[in-house]
């Protein structure tokens, strides 16, 4: 298999030309927009990679799934779903207008910025600094060992160029949504975004996700497989941001993007697939990664549709 993955990178390296690194947050844009690499993790433990599999990078919103695990795994399924909803937005990341209606919690997709940020104020600890520190060992418990690290010059930049997201976070403020110091709410978010790994970290983590909440190498259960089931089902309608229709019909696989570059696949009894390709769409995912995924299920017959 290893030369038909390096077959398929081949051809969509000329994807990168085509997408722009991401500018809004400053420090991502010195990431080389021509790297591309990949990580197939199958449920049995095997591994292949490809390319530039081990350079490392900002999760970015791949976080948002492990936010959600970690309020799940903290509070249960019914005290999450009460504050935040499952329904796709349609809308980007970071927009502000979810409905005509009065913003309430249901309106809250935990894929996107403003659900995200919600979500963090459900995870348990005395201190944010306890609860982001409990995510990050979340993380780290997830990806097994692959490198697992917050990148401070990333945090640092994404925090003093985050107007829109501190706009979201005082309105989830305004309507009671969240209740605690809406800068203590964004700094574990903005932290939690700029924890860096690589594409092996991301196929561990998805392959816990495809393994009904085990560890792929050892089959020693991470988290209930009811939380892999339900986050698997956000990521499947939610995960790509307003391209997750899209996504769905080319490659029809659970996957969550960030704008840093990556995308995490979960291949339910399959696999975890994690890609690095900085270069974005205009939707904000990679733009080379997804040819890459949407060549992938072709090859392997990956969709689950």
């Amino acid at each position: 298999m290893n030369a038909s993955l390096e077959e398929l990178l081949t051809s969509c390296r000329s994807y990168t030309d085509l997408g722009k690194v991401a500018s809004y947050i400053p420090e991502l844009q010195k990431s080389d927009p021509h790297r591309l690499g990949l990580c197939i993790l199958s449920c049995h433990g095997e591994y292949q990679a490809e390319g530039d599999a081990r350079v490392l990078f900002t999760v970015q919103s791949i976080i948002k799934p492990i936010l959600l695990l970690q309020a799940l795994l903290d509070n249960g399924v019914d005290v999450v779903r009460a504050h935040v909803g499952v329904e796709a937005t349609g809308k980007p990341f970071d927009a502000i207008n979810y409905t005509d209606q009065i913003l309430d919690s249901q309106h809250l997709n935990p894929m996107v910025n403003m659900g995200a940020i919600a979500v963090c104020s459900l995870i348990h600890g005395g201190s944010y600094e306890e609860r982001f520190q409990r995510l990050l060992a979340l993380t780290r418990t997830l990806a097994g060992d692959a490198p697992i690290q917050v990148n401070e010059a990333v945090y640092r930049s994404e925090k003093s160029h985050a107007t829109k997201n501190r706009a979201l976070a005082y309105l989830l403020k305004t309507y009671g949504i969240i209740h605690d110091d809406v800068e203590e709410v964004l700094d574990c978010y903005f932290r939690s975004c700029a924890i860096s790994t690589d594409c092996t970290g991301l196929a561990r983590i998805g392959g816990v996700l495809a393994n009904q909440g085990r560890c792929p190498d050892t089959q020693k259960a991470l988290i209930p497989p009811e939380y892999a089931r339900f986050v698997n089902a956000i990521l499947m309608t939610c995960g790509m941001y307003d391209g997750s229709g899209d996504f769905a019909v080319r490659v029809g696989v659970p996957a969550k993007s960030g704008v840093g570059g990556g995308i995490m696949a979960v291949v339910p009894g399959r696999m975890g697939i994690g890609i690095y390709s900085p270069a974005l769409d205009e939707k904000g995912n990679s733009l080379a990664g997804i040819r890459l995924l949407e060549l992938l299920s072709q090859a392997m017959d990956l969709s689950i549709f």
